[in-house]
């Protein structure tokens, strides 16, 4: 089976391409436009076809594609001050992939779509990955969705992993408002397996909301990773409104900031997400919140690694 993975070099593809690897899956194409990620990916797996490019751009990484069997679509903009990165990089991308398939035979896609698809937050990230579905659904290609939570795993440069790299650098940790926002977080090996399992068993025209067994509330989890990471930080709470912004700020001096006001908003939204039973449809053990902090940041063989933002 030859498996084509756009966005390849983040999160949920380094992860997956272990676990492919680990079932004798080794037929991969893995694309990114990051160039230290997808340098770090190469050497972490010489063994497949590693390829540095923009897929919101035609060019040679097309000809790849020939004679595959399924791509499982990695590739999104999560944070950004403006607009334009999310639409080209799940707007645009996801059209120029979806044609790449249909011209070079490719039939079946495992869509990795968010949770976000569903959440009451409005902001560019929440209504691009809504239309980035829709071309999927609208593309005639045999496809299953897959929509995660909040991840957290190896190679973590967002989310959990950023937390933790800037707890180890700073005597404060700010938490906003009161930190009781309910979160639903996805350890990325479990969401790994089941992309696997749905590469295997491919359940055609359905889309299933994969959300992390545990409830944690923010704080809750910020507590876990400074336990489990050894930090000295003080974890104090202020208020919303001075903590958003401290973000404001934090965003006019940064490009392309870890945490954005929109994220903020999207964190404190109230949003519960639909729990079903995914370790039973598609036959995976889900690991246990703490068993899976404690794996994410002290396993020998890949917690040292870190993404480039």
């Amino acid at each position: 089976m030859k498996i084509i993975i756009p966005g390849a070099a983040g999160l949920v593809g380094q992860n997956l391409i272990v676990l492919l690897k680990e079932q004798g899956l080794t037929d991969i194409v893995a694309i990114d436009k990051h160039p230290a990620n997808t340098a770090l990916l190469r050497e972490l797996h010489p063994d497949i076809q590693v390829i540095e490019a923009d897929i919101s751009r035609p060019g040679e990484w097309q000809a790849a594609c020939e004679g595959g069997d399924v791509v499982v679509m990695l590739q999104a903009q999560i944070g950004a001050k403006d607009s334009a990165p999310f639409i080209a990089n799940n707007i645009t991308s996801t059209e120029v992939m979806l044609a790449t398939m249909k011209e070079k035979g490719v039939s079946r896609v495992v869509h990795i779509s968010s949770s976000v698809v569903e959440s009451v937050a409005e902001d560019d990230y929440t209504e691009t990955k809504k239309r980035q579905e829709q071309l999927v659904i609208d593309s005639g290609l045999e496809y299953c969705i897959l929509r995660p939570t909040l991840m957290f795993g190896w190679f973590d440069r967002k989310h959990l992993g950023w937390l933790s790299r800037f707890m180890r650098k700073v005597p404060i940790f700010p938490i906003p408002g009161s930190g009781r926002y309910m979160r639903q977080p996805l350890y990325v090996l479990d969401f790994c397996r089941v992309i696997v399992s749905c590469i295997q068993k491919m359940p055609v025209g359905e889309a299933f909301n994969i959300t992390g067994r545990e409830e944690v509330d923010y704080i809750d989890i910020i507590r876990a990773i400074k336990r489990a990471t050894r930090a000295r930080t003080l974890i104090l709470r202020i208020p919303y409104n001075l903590f958003w912004v401290l973000l404001w700020v934090w965003g006019l001096f940064d490009r392309d900031p870890p945490f954005t006001t929109s994220q903020l908003k999207a964190l404190t939204a109230g949003d519960e997400f639909e729990l079903i039973p995914w370790w039973e449809i598609f036959g995976v053990e889900a690991t246990p919140f703490a068993t899976a902090i404690e794996q994410t940041f002290n396993d020998p063989t890949y917690s040292g690694y870190e993404l480039d933002f």
